[in-house]
This record gives structure tokens, sequence and C-alpha cells, in this order.
């Protein structure tokens, strides 16, 4: 639509009102052209969006870049809205209005700061005096203060006899866990939460130090986190007994670049991870995840870290784990392995050629979506309310699923993909269907893929471990932090406590009160 005025209808205005109009004209343009260059804008970041969520696979960006992805283009859209926001108040001299945020949950016990804003002037424009207080308005905003360094002086006076005729006393210096050392406890839980937790390398911690005047060498903080590996060593080690007197666990594992002594070249380890989830069947005992570092992903890696467990142990299918279940195992009896439907349907979405497959998708849809639907509804429940509703519904599903992919697999070349695939799925058939006659266990290993995913984002950051003994710390810290959040456990507040009562003395024959899972419920005791 033109915004041209009639040249021969502006003639015939007063000279006021015509130069009004065209100053009208003219924002009018000018809020046009601003509308059009902010909708272009928007339209290019959706665009990315779209692409980064939904391209091709070959176009589409890893889980942690996508978040990186989103988080970009999330800013630049604010900086683009906060632009014209800002063009609008200063051609009108107000801001758009703004949809007003529901109420945000933040913490009760949050420490409140109240500042109250009091008018300059409160004398009554009518003569009679002060104005009286009626009422008030309240406004939120969530501030920070940025860590803050600070020296704890410990001071131990001396006494003695005044007449000298007995000893000096004084009191005992108080518990710390590097003794003589410069950290405290909440210092070293601080430093570890940051590595292990939030993926902060020590480098750039030791940077972020030095910019408040902390000079703090990389290898110092180092040393500080291998003291506190050792301590945390035994806790590990005793969830990890406690998790293989389960009856299931889930076990996965991923690799863990590794530098190679004299060689400057890095190789490869592996982290291997046990873990504990029976929510999903509303089980009594808490969760957990315990990680092993690893130099290979040899099935004895595997024997290893489950030596005394016997149970059903769901795994993605790898066979490094069927030394458990065919009777090779060192110790112990054997275990029932049930194997992973998310990446059953992986491997056929794998195999499915660029022309499609009518295979592929009747595999995935209806029949696995299918089995899916059901687990959704079933998700929470007792295992027995589990297995009656798999028995009446999903066996039935199986069944028919297990003739349709004998009959499919006869007529697909071996060698092609599709046939791999489809005998894929039939040589784990034993172990995809277990689930069907336990209400115990989940349909696929998605709950331990979800535990070892942080990992990979530490790893990128921290690009590799500088020993096989550094891959094993890092597996330490993973495993009381990756439990805390199970939990829903602070990481920091319960590694500070925890270390303060080891420092203390706390005794280990009451190890199970130190555990992230009985924090804060039993009191950590520290020594007399």
């Amino acid at each position: 639509m033109s915004t041209a005025l009639d040249p021969d209808l502006l003639a015939q205005l007063p000279p006021a009102l015509r130069a009004a109009l065209e100053a009208q004209v003219q924002a009018l343009a000018l809020e046009n052209a601003e509308l059009k260059s902010r909708n272009a804008r928007l339209e290019h970041l959706v665009r990315e969006l779209q692409r980064a969520r939904f391209g091709p696979r070959s176009e589409k960006l890893h889980p942690e870049q996508m978040e990186l992805a989103f988080e970009d283009i999330e800013v630049t859209l604010a900086t683009a809205t906060e632009e014209h926001d800002t063009a609008v108040a200063a051609r009108t001299g107000a801001r758009p209005a703004r949809t007003p945020r529901g109420p945000r949950s933040l913490p009760k016990d949050l420490p409140r700061e109240e500042r109250v804003l009091v008018p300059e002037d409160l004398s009554c424009p009518c003569g009679c005096g002060q104005m009286v207080r009626i009422g008030e308005d309240r406004s939120e905003r969530l501030d920070v203060t940025p860590a803050q360094f600070r020296l704890i002086v410990t001071i131990r006076p001396r006494y003695a006899c005044p007449k000298g005729r007995a000893g000096i006393r004084q009191a005992p210096p108080a518990p710390a866990l590097i003794e003589g050392g410069l950290a405290t406890e909440a210092l070293l839980a601080h430093v570890a939460v940051a590595k292990f937790a939030d993926h902060l390398p020590l480098y750039r911690q030791s940077q972020i130090m030095a910019r408040q005047g902390i000079e703090i060498d990389r290898s110092t903080l180092a040393d500080w986190m291998g003291k506190v590996s050792f301590h945390i060593a035994p806790i590990v080690d005793r969830m990890a007994a406690m998790l293989k007197r389960s009856g299931k666990l889930f076990a996965d594992e991923t690799t863990m670049p590794v530098l190679a002594p004299s060689t400057g070249k890095t190789k490869k380890g592996f982290i291997w991870a046990m873990l504990r989830d029976d929510r999903p069947w509303g089980g009594a005992d808490p969760p957990g995840v315990v990680f092993t570092y690893a130099p290979g992903r040899a099935g004895i890696h595997a024997e290893t870290m489950l030596k005394g467990f016997e149970g059903v142990l769901q795994v993605d299918g790898y066979t490094g784990y069927n030394c458990l279940a065919d009777g090779r195992r060192a110790e112990g009896g054997r275990v029932q392995l049930a194997f992973c439907w998310a990446h059953a349907r992986r491997k056929l979405i794998d195999a499915r050629p660029a022309a499609g497959s009518s295979f592929v998708d009747e595999a995935l849809r209806p029949r696995i979506a299918e089995l899916y639907v059901l687990e959704k509804e079933v998700r929470g429940q007792s295992p027995e309310a589990r297995l009656a509703a798999r028995q009446e519904r999903s066996v039935p599903l199986l069944t028919a699923m297990h003739a349709w992919l004998l009959q499919q697999a006869a007529r697909l070349p071996a060698k092609s993909n599709l046939g791999m695939a489809a005998a894929y799925v039939l040589e784990h058939w034993p172990g995809l269907i277990l689930f069907a006659g336990d209400g115990r266990i989940e349909m696929d290993s998605n709950l331990i893929e979800n535990r070892i995913r942080p990992l990979t984002l530490g790893r990128k950051n921290a690009l590799f471990a500088g020993h096989d003994e550094g891959g094993q710390s890092w597996a330490r810290f993973a495993s009381v932090i990756g439990t805390c959040k199970l939990n829903d456990v602070e990481p920091y507040a319960w590694l500070k406590a925890t270390l303060e009562a080891i420092a203390a003395g706390h005794p280990n024959s009451e190890i199970d009160a130190l555990l992230p899972w009985s924090f804060p419920k039993a009191a950590i005791k520290t020594a007399a």
C-alpha cells in the first residue's frame, strides 16, 4: 500500500496541517521500513532454527550444539526486539506494552533484601501537612553477588598459668581435609562442581580467579581435585556395592579420549556406567549411577564392573555384555540381558534408503510406536499393573511383529542394509521382548543414556583426560554428582558437607550416611 499523499489535495490544505500530514507520512514510512527489516531478520532466524532442529541428518546439530544454537538465536531475537522497542520509544516517547509474565517459581528461603523507595516530598498539595501511607506496590528482581573469595583466619590463643606452674593450653586446630592447605572444604567443593558438573576446566577456573587477584595455578587446583578424588573413592565404592545388590540395573559405555604417555596423542579409553532407577515402576530403592573408567571396551571390563551382580541388565545390544549371560562369567550366576528398542529402532532408521522403505515405515509406525503408546500409559504404575497391561496389549503386538519380521527378512537381501537391520532385530528378539514378562523392565535403555550424555559435554570442553588415572578420577566425580542430580540433591551442598564430615573424622562404619541419596535425611556425624 502506498503512503504517498495526493499533491493536489495537499496544495488545498493550510500549510501547518500540510506539514503535519507530511511528517506523519514520513514517520509511518520509517516505521513500515523498520517492521519489514525486523520481520525479514526474524524469518531468517526462524529458518535457521528449523534447519538446526528438522534439517537433513547431515545438517542437524549434536544435542549440545543445538542448545548453543538455541541460545544464540534466542539472544539475537531478544536483541532484535530491544532494537525495535528502543526505536519505537525514540519515535513515540513510550516503549511498546509488554505482556506481563506470570509469577516465577523461586525458592521460598531465597535471601531477600527490601529497598523502599519514598517520594522526595511528602507534603500534601492541599496544605494539610504530611501525606500518610495507604498501601504499597511490590515488585521482585533476581540479583546476584558474584563468587567472592575470602580468607578465613583461624586464631588459636595460647593460655598459661600466670605463675608458671603448669603447661600451655590451646584449642586444637580446626579439622581440614588438606592439612596445612590453603583451600577450605567449601572451595574444594566449588572447584569440583565447576569442573565436573558445569564442565569448566581447571585452567579456565584459574583464569577466573586471576581476574579477582587470586593467583592459583591450574596444577594446584588439579592437586586439590586429586585429594578430593581419593577421599570420595570409598563413597563411590559403597554406592557401587549397593547398586549391585539390586535385581535390575542399566549399563552403558562411552569413549573417553586419554592422553597416551610420551606420544603427545590421545588414545581411546572408555567410561562404563551402571544405573539403578526404579522410579518408573515405583521401586523403593533410591536411584544411583556409578561410572568406571577402563582402557578398553572388551567384555572383561563389563564383567569387572558388574562383579557380584545377578539379575536383569538392560543394555543397548553391545556384544561386550554377552559374557555375563552365556556362562563365560568367572564368578556369579548368569545375568539376563534386556535389550533396547530405541537402538533397534535406530538400526531400522539408519538402514532406510533415501528413496524410503515401506518395511521401515511399517516397523516404526504403527508397530513399534504402538508399544511405546502403552509404555507411556503405564509409566509410574506398579510392576504388577505394568505386567498385566503388557500381557494384554503388548504381547499380541509382539507376536504379530515377530511373524511379520520373519516374512520380511525372508524377502530382503541378507547383505543389504535393510536385511541386516531386520536380522539385528530378530537376533536380539529374546532380549527385546523380555520387558513384556517383567513389570520392572523398561522398553529401552534411554534412562542410562540420559545419565551418560553429560559426560560427553564435559569431555568436549576438557578435550581429554590426561591419564588413565585421570579417567578414573573423572568417573568418581561423575558418579557422586550424577547420583546427586538423580536424587534432587544440590551437588555443591552435598560435597561441601561430605568433605567437612570426612575432615572431621566421620566414622567409616557409618559411611551410608554420606551417600548422596541419604542427604540431608541422615545426619552426617563428625568426630567429637
